[in-house]
């Protein structure tokens, strides 16, 4: 009896995040470097290149948020625009994607289609817009509009937003001189953006998990950016987002499902396990678990003692205690489920601050970390992982000089870039997504 054909190994794609403006740095270690000192940014893409990873990826925050009236203490002021960092990152990369979040709220267009078609254009085809919404009044005072937009509408506008920008890139790669649209959130009339690059248009990111997040990705997205904390919990996100494809008429290998993961790397998997540990309590101090708590709660808790019980009373789920961070859409669902974990593990605050906002981690040795890596893939619960180093700018080093040898040597990651463009480096046919509607 013959056997039949052997599946190929699925290969795993990864990109880097760069770190400093979240609860994810650790600033007091002495290797910590600046998070907008320029040479920061190049020691960090240069690592991912060296690395041949897919992209670089720069969050984006709009504006400083607030505790009780006051700066949110992990917060850092004076980092630098995004797509300014990448224009400049091109000039000293050869093949590394350049991904920068930017929101379809606060801005237009054609102004921001025209952006990351220049982006586009002068890096031979990296560019990516990770594309985020906020119906935050908070926010929007940095704008004109404020806080217009209910949370039902943004996705909406969002979705109109990637269509317009589509239909300028598409005209500018027609040779199209003149550029229009008219839909229910934009009435557009004016020059059409620079040239297409060899990618065609920029690769597009969805970060979100609510039911509507899914379903604009899978209309519109050319990757998803999530957060799962298990193997089984990623595969029922990944069969939900998949299963969604064909409505839109496109296929599974359409769209790249890439969570935000960390990695600690240790001697021995002891080693490595007791390194993550300090790291998490060095990321979320007694104070912090506390601002973590009152995220939730919405009350003022300060007079809590972090290494004492969860509080018994309810959420308010009215506060505006908190401004400019992201509330769980279901507090008294958080908090439920908080108390579950801190009773079933007797765990305090700060115990269950730090285990219940950890981010889905590879702990151990860089073999350890490499083997759990490919089977996150090869059983379909991610096509790749955004890594996100604690350290700026050195925390992807030991990942590039340690566990990318071995993923090579398992054959499921790549030992030389095969093309230029970042839909090249995805696998991504041609220019994307041709279903999407506004």
């Amino acid at each position: 009896m013959t056997a039949g054909p052997t599946r190929p190994r699925k290969q795993i794609h990864l990109a880097a995040h760069f770190p400093g403006v979240n609860n994810t740095t650790v600033w007091a270690d002495p290797r910590s470097g600046s998070q907008i000192d320029f040479a920061s940014f190049v020691h960090l893409a240069r690592t991912a290149e060296r690395g041949l990873f897919d992209f670089f990826f720069l969050a984006e925050g709009l504006r400083l948020r607030e505790h009780k009236g006051r700066v949110h203490d992990l917060d850092v002021v004076g980092r630098p625009e995004s797509i300014t960092v990448l224009n400049a990152l091109a000039a000293v990369t050869d093949r590394l994607g350049l991904a920068a979040t930017v929101n379809a709220t606060f801005n237009e267009p054609w102004e921001l289609a025209r952006r990351l078609a220049s982006l586009d254009l002068l890096s031979g085809g990296r560019a990516a817009w990770n594309v985020v919404t906020s119906s935050d009044a908070f926010t929007g005072e940095n704008f004109r509009r404020g806080g217009f937009l209910d949370r039902a509408d943004r996705y909406t506008r969002a979705a109109e937003f990637v269509a317009a920008a589509r239909a300028l890139w598409d005209a500018a790669g027609e040779g199209q001189r003149s550029f229009a649209w008219s839909g229910d959130h934009f009435t557009i009339a004016g020059e059409s953006a620079p040239p297409r690059s060899p990618q065609g248009r920029p690769v597009v990111i969805q970060a979100g998990d609510s039911d509507e997040g899914r379903e604009f990705a899978a209309s519109a997205a050319d990757i998803i950016f999530t957060r799962h904390g298990t193997l089984e919990a990623g595969r029922a996100f990944y069969r939900d987002v998949k299963r969604r494809l064909p409505g839109y008429g496109r296929r599974e290998e359409d769209l790249k499902l890439m969570p935000g993961v960390t990695v600690v790397l240790g001697d021995t998997d002891a080693d490595a396990q007791e390194r993550a540990a300090e790291i998490r309590r060095q990321q979320i101090s007694p104070q912090n678990a506390i601002h973590a708590l009152e995220l939730v709660w919405g009350r003022d808790l300060s007079a809590y003692d972090p290494d004492g019980p969860l509080p018994a009373v309810d959420p308010d789920p009215e506060s505006a205690l908190v401004q400019g961070r992201v509330r769980h859409a279901d507090p008294f669902e958080a908090a439920a489920r908080w108390r579950a974990l801190s009773e079933e593990k007797g765990l305090s605050i700060w115990q269950t601050v730090i285990e219940t906002t950890s981010r889905q981690s590879f702990i151990g040795t860089p073999s350890t970390v490499a083997a759990a890596m490919a089977e996150f893939v090869e059983r379909d619960a991610a096509d790749g992982f955004i890594l996100v180093p604690h350290l700026t700018p050195g925390g992807l080093d030991d990942f590039v000089d340690t566990v990318v040898p071995l993923l090579q040597e398992r054959g499921v990651f790549r030992t030389r870039y095969t093309g230029t463009t970042l839909r090249e480096h995805l696998g991504l046919a041609g220019t994307g997504v041709e279903g999407l509607t506004a």
